[in-house]
């Protein structure tokens, strides 16, 4: 394995991206906030990415403190990468990037891949509360686990167990609600949310 190559600059900031700063390391970081994933999933899920890139930055990130990687026990007998502690408080950062870049969106391009997954973290800073939801889109569903202090933050697929809150919503207004156009409550009131469930956040959402 290459040496880590350095900023050499005494900076928290130079520091941190002599860390995560390589390419495709955050969109990793991305794909393993949903829990642990095999080599194949983080691939098929980051279309673009070689697979000697992505094998060379999971080897970096398990290096650097951010990822671990086990074996699942049989039947499974596959290899998993998941988030350490240190991984996974990158969450505020990619929210923060998230914020910054909806101005940077636009209109989505003719090459530009897309995940149903993928709008989990900007409806996750959309949510208040603590809770499990259940997101169904024209691409898909996934379900996001509101307020979590650990594990997963999202995952692909119908919620584990009864949601909080059901969000039925079109892939327009979700890339309304990511580029920052269109609160979610404003789209609860205009209709173009339905919600459904008995749970805190399924209440709270109909009542603003």
């Amino acid at each position: 394995m290459s040496p880590r190559r350095s900023y050499d600059q005494y900076c928290s900031a130079a520091r941190a991206l002599d860390a995560v700063g390589d390419r495709w390391t955050l969109l990793i970081v991305r794909e393993l906030l949903a829990g642990p994933r095999r080599y194949t999933d983080l691939h098929a899920d980051l279309p673009g990415v070689s697979t000697d890139v992505l094998a060379s930055r999971l080897k970096d990130m398990e290096r650097d403190g951010l990822t671990t990687r086990r074996r699942l026990p049989p039947p499974g007998a596959a290899y998993v990468y998941e988030l350490t502690p240190r991984g996974a408080g990158l969450l505020p950062v990619l929210q923060a990037l998230g914020t910054w870049g909806e101005a940077e969106l636009g209109e989505r391009r003719p090459t530009d891949a897309v995940r149903a997954h993928w709008f989990a973290l900007p409806l996750l800073r959309a949510l208040d509360g603590e809770g499990l939801v259940e997101v169904r889109l024209d691409e898909g569903r996934f379900h996001l686990h509101v307020g979590t202090a650990e594990g997963p933050v999202y995952g692909d697929g119908p919620a584990p167990g009864e949601p909080d809150a059901l969000l039925c919503l079109d892939t327009d207004t979700c890339t309304a609600i990511g580029r920052g156009e269109l609160a979610l409550t404003e789209a609860v009131r205009a209709g173009r949310v339905e919600v459904t469930g008995e749970g805190t956040l399924a209440k709270a959402l109909r009542e603003a």
